[in-house]
C-alpha cells in the first residue's frame, strides 16, 4: 500500500468519513474513493460507482465488477444518539446495540437518565442541543428525538440538521409533526432540509407498545441506513 494511500486512510478515520481502497485485482493498482468523491469517474464506470458506493452504505467489503477489482470498505462507527431517556427508549436502545450501533442517550433530566435504567448504555446529561454539538453526528449516525417536548426536540433538531447524520426522526403524531415542521421553518431550514426529520419516527407497522415503536424505528433507521427508505409520510410545512 502507498503512503498517500494509508495517509488518506488515517485522515478519513479521524474525520469519521466512509472510504473505500479499490484494488485492481490484475496489477494491484489502488484508488481511494471517499463517499461523497467523483473524481474517479474517469477511472470506474457508473455502474461501478454504484457498486462501490453501496458497499460503502452495506459496509461491505468484496469483489466487484466481474472479479476485476476489491474494494476494501473502511467506516466510522454505527451510533445511534437518543434524545430523551423514555420508556421507549429503553427499549429502543438495548436493540440498537444488539443491531451494532453505538448508543447514546441524552437527556438533562438526571431523574430519567439513571444506569438502572439503561444498564450498559451511555447516558449524556446535557442539554440535547449541546448534547448534539457534543457528539458531532457524521454519516454513520443516526439521531431520534423520543420526548415530545419541544423545548428539548426542538434545539435537538436545530443542530442535527446542520449535521451529515444518515437518519432524523421525530416521535409524534401527523399532527404534532406538522406543528414541529413550523417551528423548525420559522428557524430558517427550508422545505428540503425539513424532509430530512422522518416523522412520525418509525414505519408503520401498527406499533402500539413501547416495545413495539422501537421496533418500527430500528426497521426505519436501517432502512435508511441502507439506501432503502421511501419517502412518504412527511407533512409538508
Amino acid at each position: 500500500m502507498k503512503k498517500e494511500i494509508l495517509d488518506i486512510i488515517l485522515t478519513s478515520r479521524s474525520n469519521k468519513q466512509t472510504l473505500a481502497v479499490i484494488t485492481r485485482v490484475a496489477d494491484g493498482m489502488q484508488w481511494a474513493m471517499l463517499e461523497n468523491d467523483s473524481e474517479n469517474h474517469k477511472v470506474f464506470s457508473p455502474l461501478e460507482i454504484d457498486t462501490i458506493k453501496k458497499s460503502m452504505r452495506d459496509n461491505k467489503s468484496g469483489l466487484i465488477s466481474d472479479e476485476k477489482f476489491f474494494a476494501h470498505i473502511y467506516t466510522p462507527p454505527l451510533r445511534l444518539i437518543i434524545i430523551g431517556a423514555v420508556h421507549i427508549a429503553q427499549f429502543l436502545a438495548p436493540m440498537a446495540k444488539v443491531a451494532g450501533f453505538d448508543v447514546t442517550v441524552v437527556d438533562p433530566r438526571s431523574s430519567f437518565a439513571t444506569p438502572s435504567r439503561f444498564p450498559e448504555i451511555s447516558l449524556l446529561d446535557e442539554w440535547p442541543d449541546d448534547g448534539i454539538l457534543k457528539l458531532k453526528p457524521d454519516t454513520r449516525t443516526a439521531v431520534v428525538t423520543l420526548t415530545h417536548d419541544p423545548k428539548l426536540d426542538d434545539p435537538a433538531l436545530v443542530e442535527t440538521l446542520k449535521t451529515p447524520a444518515f437518519y432524523i426522526a421525530s416521535l409524534g403524531g401527523t399532527r404534532t409533526h406538522g406543528k414541529r415542521l413550523e417551528r423548525l421553518k420559522s428557524e430558517g431550514f427550508d422545505e428540503k432540509e425539513l424532509l430530512r426529520i422522518n416523522g412520525p419516527a418509525g414505519l408503520d407497522i401498527g406499533s402500539v407498545s413501547p416495545s413495539e415503536i422501537a421496533i418500527s424505528i430500528l426497521a426505519e433507521l436501517t432502512a435508511a441506513l441502507h439506501g432503502r427508505l421511501v419517502k412518504s409520510k412527511n407533512v409538508s410545512a
